[in-house]
């Protein structure tokens, strides 16, 4: 018998996987709000980025669902330490099996459990990222550049994340693309301020798997080849410096205490 999992699964079209959780959750009453497209537009570009080899459906499933029991704006402490657990049991009962639910539990890390499964480490990156940028009750969002500070040393603090250092890299890549037709900003503002302008969820949905994503994949194409072809250029150009001016000096300096000392 074919689980909700499974077929959930199945399919690979990330929007009508988007459709699928959106339903789920009017059924189920599990949590599911434009946050978590918004986070999951991030880790679909941050894959295509980083090209890390993980299974991408199964990532991109984990960052649709691994919130299922987070309470919006909950004050109490044990329901922010226990929803992750908490939605890892509901997944199994939804057909997920043992893998998929660890690195949804790993969301964060107040279950510790260890040793974390690789892709929970995305999955921790781009929900603690995600909703950095995005408003809260007792707080504005943070610029990305004020939230990878903040993601490196205080949130990740002390703690290994294996992919902490790309996705830092994936973040300084894309703040400087650009994009929009009247006024122009860089690719995460975009995203932040679709999501504020989108309305309802199955709009934003629309917004970012139609038009959002499309555009910034080709801009994302684009600036990738042009790093690539100056990196070429530096490395073809055989009238480039091997050195430094400062690293040319010291060898320069050595290469003719050497012939003097010949000499003498």
């Amino acid at each position: 018998m074919e689980t909700f999992a499974d077929y959930i699964l199945s399919e690979e079209d990330l929007a009508s996987k988007m459709e699928i959780v959106y339903y789920l959750a009017k059924k189920r009453k599990i949590f599911f709000d434009k946050s978590v497209i918004f986070k999951t537009e991030i880790a679909r570009m941050f894959l295509n980025y980083s090209k890390i080899e993980v299974d991408k459906n199964l990532v991109l499933t984990a960052t649709l669902l691994c919130n299922c029991k987070k309470v919006d704006n909950a004050q109490d402490i044990e329901t922010i330490h226990s929803y992750a657990k908490r939605g890892a049991e509901q997944l199994e009962e939804f057909g997920f099996g043992k893998k998929f639910c660890k690195m949804c539990e790993e969301v964060n890390r107040y279950s510790n459990s260890n040793p974390r499964e690789r892709e929970s480490d995305i999955l921790e990156l781009v929900d603690q990222f995600g909703g950095m940028l995005l408003d809260r009750p007792e707080r504005i969002g943070f610029k990305p550049d004020e939230a990878l500070v903040l993601l490196e040393h205080r949130n990740l603090k002390d703690k290994y994340n294996r992919y902490l250092d790309t996705f830092m890299q994936f973040v300084g890549f894309l703040e400087k693309i650009t994009v929009g037709e009247e006024v122009e900003t860089t690719v995460i503002r975009r995203l932040v301020k679709t999501y504020y302008e989108a309305g309802d969820v199955p709009n934003f949905i629309k917004e970012v798997v139609y038009n959002y994503g499309p555009k910034v994949d080709k801009l994302m194409e684009k600036e990738l080849e042009h790093l690539s072809k100056e990196m070429f250029c530096s490395i073809d150009n055989p009238n480039r410096p091997l050195f430094s001016e400062e690293t040319a000096h010291k060898i320069m300096c050595h290469i003719e205490e050497k012939t003097v000392e010949a000499k003498g």
